[in-house]
């Protein structure tokens, strides 16, 4: 596809997730343009609205999966909120995919640990779908997943699938508690407590606050795994998609083209600095 050009999209399906999170189906309106399209998880597209503007969103759905495009939306700005107002039958434009991908070749036969925070669980969706239908490629599976409040828990449903799952486990915390959390509190850091890792064989993906991932961080070098088998989705201000434009330039790298995945190694220089 022209990386330039947005492609006509419609809104097959609109699901609100939690209070201002939504998770758009779409699909291609040329069966041209759907039959052609494909991603990698971890990837994202630059998601458009004719007379608004465009913003980056993550791919959260199954690779595999040729019906639709799906996109987990949190409503904060000027285009997530006239995304809001769209409906199933509305049309939006398309540009993508974009950036760089989870390792999931080379976790293959390894264990993989997914943490996330918040709405940090959109940039690992694929790469738990792509694990779980090929699940005996891999080994054991742990997903430590923490959110602020329980009413942010979104994908309940999924969450429950993924522990039917063999050799996988799947680890819930809250900041926050009510009378029907019946999980674990506090920081999603304190959940490794509960997890066994081998640092030799495992391959990390994490997404979240940059806090969050700093700390989480702090508790993998404990474990003593090593940095280059730490993969982190960053997120900065996108506006090209494609390392023209240097908005989302972090030091000698494009989020935009040389991520949103990169290896911790890669970075650890400049990540602990606040500023950049």
């Amino acid at each position: 596809m022209d990386p330039y050009v947005p492609k006509l999209a419609e809104i097959v399906e609109k699901r609100h997730e939690a209070k201002n999170i939504y998770t758009y189906r779409l699909r291609f309106s040329a069966e041209e343009d759907q039959r052609d399209y494909s991603f990698k998880p971890g990837q994202f597209n630059m998601l458009y609205i004719y007379g608004v503007g465009e913003i980056p969103i993550s791919i959260s759905g199954d690779p595999s999966d040729k019906e639709g495009i799906d996109h987990i939306i949190r409503v904060v700005g000027t285009v997530s909120r006239a995304m809001e107002a769209c409906e199933v039958g509305d049309s939006l434009g398309i540009r993508g995919p974009f950036g760089s991908e989870w390792p999931l070749e080379e976790a293959k036969g390894k264990d993989v640990l997914i943490v996330t925070g918040g709405l940090g669980c959109a940039p690992v969706m694929g790469a738990i779908h792509y694990i779980l239908n090929r699940r005996k490629e891999f080994g054991a599976l742990k997903i430590l997943h923490g959110i602020k409040a329980p009413k942010d828990l979104i994908y309940r449903q999924k969450i429950e699938e993924w522990k039917q799952f063999p050799d996988t486990e799947v680890h819930l915390t809250s900041d926050e508690s009510d009378k029907d959390w019946k999980f674990h509190i506090g920081v999603v850091t304190n959940l490794m407590e509960k997890i066994n890792v081998d640092p030799a064989n495992t391959i990390v993906m994490m997404c979240g606050p940059e806090i969050m991932m700093k700390f989480s961080i702090k508790e993998f070098k404990k474990r003593n795994i090593p940095a280059e088998q730490i993969y982190l989705s960053m997120e900065r201000n996108m506006k090209c998609a494609m390392g023209f434009c240097g908005h989302c330039q972090y030091g000698p790298h494009f989020i935009c083209r040389d991520g949103p995945i990169l290896r911790y190694d890669q970075v650890q220089g400049i990540f602990p600095i606040k500023e950049v």
